[in-house]
């Protein structure tokens, strides 16, 4: 294993830190995406609702 010396607590909270960060980014990425698809439908079908037949 690689020595990180009398920094180790410095390094991994660094790295526990960006692992959280890039998580959650992708993690609200997600939920807009999925929010964003759910609008782009429910605008579909309104406007299917009001095209005249």
């Amino acid at each position: 294993m690689i020595d990180l010396g009398q920094h180790w607590e410095f390094i991994t909270a660094a790295y526990a830190g960006t692992i959280i960060v890039v998580g959650g980014l992708i993690g609200w990425t997600v939920y807009s995406a999925r929010s964003a698809k759910a609008r782009a439908a429910m605008l579909e079908a309104a406007r299917q609702a009001r095209r005249p037949q």
